[in-house]
């Protein structure tokens, strides 16, 4: 029996010899099920909220309830919320972003341990972007890390369970820190007006803050902690709610009455924009096999870090034989602008890539419609010898997104981000400034 006819059909060959469980790239298409409500899976205290403002489809983020969707497809679905982002102002029910907080006389010392980036550099109420790696070099989650204090840090966590792992380290390390989940929900404020939004809310001080700096504040008599951040790459801001469980309604509805002169919409986590502005999403565009040196974040792996922290030996391990021309990994993420009838939705499968002759090589994790450019766009992983910018390829669409069924359309590697973001990144501030890697 040859190697062909002991697999199915729907067994794509990518070469992932470098991952212990394969990316599932089998092409299965929308999967029409209805989304069981149940109490395994947590509703944040904005969720009936959510409801209210017309959510109508969600999925699983951090074992909680998140909306994915507000206008309905029949009313300009996904790209109606986009407009509203580009143009006006909106408002994200992000509570499934949980807050672990460390804290304690040891807390510096422990975030130093757990993150590439060096934890000391941060000051009281500012924060950073940062990854922590498991010992092998494998992200296992990109959170906003907020400094409160000398001794009090959250992480504004992605999609994994960050803090068991936390909990678990520390068993081991022993550091004299607290360890907690805590009850605190952020929502995000998005888009060109959201700073005329936020001074409406909390007064022309916030004008003065700075990306990634903090501010203490209150909102409807609800302690909240301010922040010049976001996931979309436009201008945005975050406010995290303490005592969310108490406080979310007098909240939200405090920043819908704000928001009502400035337009301001509800809308889902702005996925399409992101894509653009080059924002990863864990779980979608990396995992905890993927090192950061794949995905564009070689900017958080320090030369010259003096803390050591797990996953160090790896990184520096990979980075050497990388710069020896040897690459230790079978696929690299990189930007596609794609051919096809307008992606405007989520895609279901991770769609395939194939060199010009045909061959599969890689794939596509995140794809959409770029009104911008005029043409889709993607992250997506490709073998490193298809990286350099201008390299021609094919994606395999589904037949909606295809002129003829069965036929893949054209696709070229080009840069990223693909757009400008109101905040460039630090691997885009190093690149205008002629500098490779972290120092």
């Amino acid at each position: 029996m040859s190697e062909s006819d002991r697999f199915h059909p729907n067994v794509p060959g990518v070469a992932q010899s470098d991952r212990l469980v394969p990316i599932n790239l089998r092409q299965s298409g929308p999967t029409p099920v209805q989304m069981l409500i149940s109490t395994r899976v947590r509703k944040s205290p904005f969720w009936h909220m959510s409801i209210e403002a017309g959510c109508w489809r969600a999925e699983v983020y951090n074992r909680m309830y998140h909306p994915r969707g507000y206008v309905r497809p029949e009313d300009g679905g996904a790209m109606a919320e986009y407009d509203a982002l580009v143009n006006r102002v909106t408002l994200w029910n992000v509570a499934v972003e949980r807050q672990i907080r460390v804290r304690g006389p040891d807390a510096e010392a422990f975030v130093n341990r757990v993150i590439t980036r060096d934890a000391s550099k941060i000051a009281p109420m500012h924060g950073k972007y940062t990854i922590l790696c498991n010992e092998r070099g494998g992200i296992l989650n990109d959170p906003v890390l907020l400094r409160l204090a000398e001794d009090e840090f959250w992480f504004s966590i992605s999609d994994s369970d960050l803090g068991m792992w936390l909990q678990g380290l520390n068993v081991g390390l022993g550091h004299d820190v607290e360890i907690d989940e805590i009850d605190v929900a952020p929502v995000q404020v998005q888009g060109p007006l959201s700073e005329d939004l936020m001074v409406d809310m909390f007064g022309e001080s916030i004008r003065e803050l700075r990306y990634y700096e903090l501010m203490e504040s209150e909102l409807a008599g609800c302690s909240v902690l301010v922040s010049q951040t976001g996931f979309s790459g436009e201008k945005g801001y975050e406010i995290y709610l303490r005592d969310a469980t108490l406080n979310a309604e007098a909240m939200w509805y405090a920043v819908l009455g704000h928001g009502a002169r400035f337009g301001l919409r509800v809308i889902a986590p702005a996925h399409h924009r992101r894509i653009a502005a080059g924002i990863l999403s864990w779980g979608q565009d990396m995992d905890a096999e993927t090192s950061p040196f794949q995905v564009n974040l070689a900017y958080q792996v320090p030369r010259k870090k003096e803390a050591d922290y797990i996953g160090r030996a790896a990184l520096e391990a990979q980075r050497d034989r990388i710069e020896a021309g040897d690459y230790p990994f079978d696929l690299k993420l990189v930007g596609v602008k794609m051919g096809g009838a307008p992606i405007t939705d989520y895609a279901p499968d991770f769609w395939l890539i194939a060199r010009p002759d045909g061959r599969r090589a890689g794939y596509v994790t995140s794809p959409w419609w770029s009104p911008e450019l005029e043409c889709n766009i993607a992250l997506g992983y490709v073998p490193w010898d298809m990286t350099e910018l201008g390299t021609t390829c094919l994606v395999e669409l589904p037949a909606r997104y295809t002129a003829q069924s069965g036929q893949p359309v054209a696709a070229e590697v080009v840069k990223v981000p693909f757009r400008p973001s109101a905040h460039p990144s630090a691997r885009e501030q190093a690149r205008a400034a002629g500098r490779n890697g972290a120092e």
